[in-house]
């Protein structure tokens, strides 16, 4: 099965916090998983380090490099379908970066590794 990871999921399982929960544990550990890390998640990272919301150890660029390799995740890039999709997005989430995951995830066909309840709210199924 594919699944996109949601970005606070991504530093959940690297960080190897204890909020993740054991369902959302096991569809990230499943071997026979494509678990795919979206660049939409990166640049969330990115803009959240440069306002001083997330501290980091390293550059966010280094650290997702880094992460993605070495938890044998797949980068999502944003397509313009993806693009597209957001825009016919009822507005039930405010969260830009949210709203282009939902979209990726409808797109895409995509379950999504995510603590948010709302993107069930878009027919997206939540794996947690």
């Amino acid at each position: 099965m594919r699944v996109l990871i949601d970005t606070h999921v991504f530093l959940w399982w690297v960080e190897g916090d204890r909020a993740l929960p054991a369902k959302a544990r096991a569809a990230l550990a499943d071997q026979d998983n494509e678990c795919l890390f979206s660049l939409v998640s990166a640049w969330e990272l990115a803009i959240k380090a440069g306002l001083g919301k997330l501290k980091l150890a390293i550059p966010v660029r280094r650290y997702v490099v880094e992460h993605v390799a070495a938890n044998g995740l797949r980068m999502l890039d944003i397509r313009m379908a993806h693009i597209g999709r957001v825009e016919s997005l009822a507005p039930r989430h405010g969260d830009p970066f949210d709203r282009l995951l939902i979209a990726q995830a409808l797109e895409e066909k995509l379950p999504v590794v995510t603590a948010d309840p709302v993107f069930r709210d878009y027919g997206v199924k939540r794996i947690w």
